[in-house]
């Protein structure tokens, strides 16, 4: 005995595409994730032996590690407590918007999108703009500057060339990490800003600040003028 089972044609398709969507998920996408973590590692690799740029480890780690320690940092949850006391607001109140505040600053660095796309793009859009000379540089002295010392560098900034002209001219020696306001948080630039090691930035906020890092060690401010 057998009978018809009729299937709406629009249920047929979406169990199509969910049951491609499940194959993707189990056996392409990880293939894929595979392959870009060698040629990443490969990339790495030459940086470190051909062009002596070492990239800092707390940016290969995994952006969900590195949320859940700024979140879970004894200073954020200090300031997120003073913050609740100030403000007469309950703590999960302030904990919610630590958390807002977090996702927004994290970025998600990828040495293969940086210095594969990232400076193939700033070089190409330079030089067609511009004759882009580098002035002077002092090796010695930059040399002489301990290795775990933070570069701060601090643009006039006269347009958002600036991080294109600054990326490319450094590019052979470090990665830079910028700071990017909330004009970039639409997709897909704030996928590709947050790629490229640039972390957001309200331009309202007034955070307290000091002279040391977390480490302990003095920060090195660069200005040019």
């Amino acid at each position: 005995m057998s009978q018809t089972v009729e299937v709406p044609l629009w249920l047929a398709l979406l169990v199509l595409a969910l049951a491609a969507w499940a194959l993707l998920d189990r056996l392409l996408v990880p293939g894929v994730r595979f392959v870009l973590r060698q040629r990443a590692n490969r990339l790495l690799d030459r940086l470190e032996t051909q062009f002596q740029i070492r990239i800092e480890p707390f940016k290969l780690t995994k952006r969900e590690v590195l949320v859940d320690r700024l979140r879970f940092d004894p200073q954020v949850l200090a300031a997120a407590d003073a913050a609740a006391k100030a403000e007469g607001a309950p703590r999960e109140v302030v904990a919610a918007r630590v958390a807002t505040y977090v996702e927004e600053i994290v970025p998600a660095f990828s040495a293969y999108a940086y210095f594969r796309v990232g400076y193939a793009l700033a070089r190409g859009l330079a030089r067609a703009l511009y004759r882009v000379r580098l002035g002077t540089a002092d090796a010695a002295a930059l040399a002489a500057i301990p290795k775990e010392s933070t570069f701060v560098f601090v643009m006039n900034h006269r347009s958002n060339m600036d991080y294109v002209l600054v990326a490319y001219v450094a590019a052979e020696k470090t990665a830079l990490s910028y700071a990017v306001g909330e004009w970039a948080r639409v997709w897909p630039l704030e996928t590709l800003f947050r790629s490229m090691g640039a972390y957001f930035v309200r331009r309202d906020s007034e955070t307290p600040s000091t002279g040391r890092s977390s480490s302990g060690t003095w920060r090195w401010r660069w200005t040019a003028a």
